[in-house]
């Protein structure tokens, strides 16, 4: 018996037949996915090679900063890197490993950074799919007690004819499969439930440096750009400063890297002092810190941030390893106004220059951006 319109569609829905229409748009699909993987592989052909040509031209190793660094310079993924080089190259100084590896802190902070992008996407994915299983398993379930009624009518006619009889068959199967279907969203929304509690747990130690317990580079950014748009909304002044501990290559050079990591984290400690829910302070990267002012003038957050530093300047500190005295820990600075700048990458690549204008003219000392030359530090 030739099966009717309705039918047809029933079973198409349950995977029974397929049409030759469906099966044209499939290949037209197909096609059209293949030119786009086609163009995304040149693409990253691409890049690879730029990649490669850079890392030939400065003879450095291949290995995950040196590749990290090369990438994000060439995609202009961190503005920061292409002044950074550039600076390096007028003083005629090499690229070297140790430099980039200087420049974006222990590979810690590189993997966190890309588990933090992987889990941002990953979090949208499953909470999209969250919402949708409920709302499936919501409509699937009425829809459910709808059909098992109509099911049950058509068992009770007992000389429906031969349509009727399989249109009850059709009907059933259905049924069987919507209840299969509820069952499997039930089991994927107690799955995605613990996904979302093992990632939050992800999420904090991701954005987290785990030697100073601050911040890292990444959560950092992420506040940035929301700090930005309330700031923007409220109206209220924004400034960022970068902060990096003064001869710290020499710490390490003559008490150890176990010594430089307990002055990183007195500095953080010192900086965490001004911390509050309008001053935030993260680890920016080795020993670079990047502190957010919310609520201040650029002279208030110039004041703040430089009282901090002449009360570390002032202290004496002894390695307790050895008894060998540190001598004078400092930090020197460069800080910005963000609303004088087009945008918060802007002010950080200033407050970057100011920093080095600081260094320059003989650390232990802020800078404010655009006034390199009148230096308002002691």
């Amino acid at each position: 018996m030739e099966q009717t319109p309705l039918l047809r569609r029933l079973g198409n829905w349950l995977g029974v037949s397929a049409s030759a229409e469906a099966g044209d748009a499939d290949i037209e699909s197909r096609t059209s996915q293949l030119a786009e993987e086609s163009a995304q592989q040149l693409a990253s052909q691409q890049l690879l090679d730029d990649v490669s040509a850079f890392l030939l031209q400065h003879r450095l190793p291949v290995n995950n900063e040196t590749l990290a660094f090369a990438h994000d310079l060439i995609t202009d993924s961190e503005p920061r890197l292409s002044g950074l080089v550039n600076r390096r190259l007028r003083e005629n100084e090499p690229l070297t490993g140790e430099w980039i590896a200087e420049v974006l802190g222990k590979a810690a902070n590189d993997d966190a950074r890309v588990m933090s992008t992987l889990r941002q996407r990953l979090e949208k994915s499953i909470t999209d799919f969250t919402r949708t299983t409920k709302d499936a398993r919501t409509a699937t379930s009425d829809y459910k007690t709808a059909l098992r009624s109509h099911v049950d009518e058509l068992d009770e006619v007992q000389h429906a004819g031969a349509v009727i009889q399989e249109l009850a068959t059709v009907a059933k199967a259905m049924l069987d499969r919507t209840q299969e279907i509820e069952a499997q969203m039930v089991r994927s929304e107690r799955e995605t439930k613990s996904l979302h509690r093992r990632l939050d747990e992800a999420r904090r130690n991701a954005e987290m440096d785990h030697l100073t317990g601050l911040p890292n580079r990444r959560a950092f950014e992420n506040l940035l750009d929301s700090e930005f748009a309330a700031a923007r909304v409220s109206q209220d002044q924004l400034c960022v400063a970068f902060c990096d501990i003064d001869k710290f290559k020499l710490i390490n050079d003559l008490h150890g890297h176990d010594a430089g990591d307990r002055v990183l984290k007195l500095v953080a400690r010192t900086l965490s002092e001004i911390s509050d829910d309008r001053c935030h302070v993260a680890r920016h990267g080795g020993e670079e810190f990047v502190v957010l002012f919310r609520g201040k003038s650029i002279k208030e957050a110039f004041d703040t941030l430089d009282a901090t530093r002449d009360a570390l300047a002032a202290r004496r500190l002894v390695n307790r390893a050895n008894d060998t005295p540190f001598g004078q820990v400092s930090f020197s600075g460069g800080i910005a106004d963000i609303f004088a700048h087009r945008d918060p990458r802007a002010a950080l690549k200033a407050a970057d220059e100011a920093l080095y204008a600081a260094k320059a003219q003989g650390r232990n000392r802020i800078v404010i951006a655009g006034n390199s030359t009148a230096v308002l530090a002691a």
